[in-house]
């Protein structure tokens, strides 16, 4: 598996976005994540979007993080919010997203952020137990879904 830094707005990346708002579709049955995203969030040193490819070059997993700071939406200074993790189906269940959170967590640390935070929601079991066992426990909501009771947000030091 290859992680590589790509920006938010590179065709996999697209591609792979498309794919992970269908699947909030059917587990919300909305439009899927509302959060306003936009490509320069992802730019280092403020953050990083990677895609991991498997051995013939598919992309197969992203994720993301961006630096968020105190605001009104409930961050803190020096959080790295975490962003769009997403494994294609056929290879879930193999470990890919703990690699991926691991990378991103590794990277954010580098960039002298001090706390991953994450918005999840409560359709996602997978995703809670991903990072419950990760060390993330539960935080004040904070972001665009702060005050929708599906929404479930963590944090974990840096």
């Amino acid at each position: 598996m290859i992680f590589r830094p790509v920006p938010f707005d590179h065709p996999d990346a697209v591609k792979l976005n498309d794919e992970v708002q269908a699947e909030y579709h059917v587990r919300y049955g909305d439009g899927g994540d509302a959060t306003l995203l936009e490509p320069d969030d992802f730019r280092p040193p403020n953050g990083v979007y990677l895609i991991a490819y498997d051995e013939d070059g598919t992309p197969v997993a992203t994720g993301g993080w961006r630096s968020q700071d105190k605001n009104a939406e409930g961050n803190e200074d020096g959080d790295a919010e975490l962003k769009r993790m997403y494994v294609i189906e056929s290879m879930r269940g193999r470990g890919l997203a703990r690699r991926m959170l691991a990378e991103l967590e590794a990277d954010a640390r580098a960039a002298g952020r001090v706390r991953m935070v994450l918005e999840t929601g409560d359709q996602q079991p997978e995703a809670i137990a991903l990072y419950a066992s990760s060390g993330y426990e539960p935080c004040a909501k904070f972001g665009y879904y702060r005050e929708y009771e599906s929404s479930m947000c963590f944090a974990k030091p840096l």
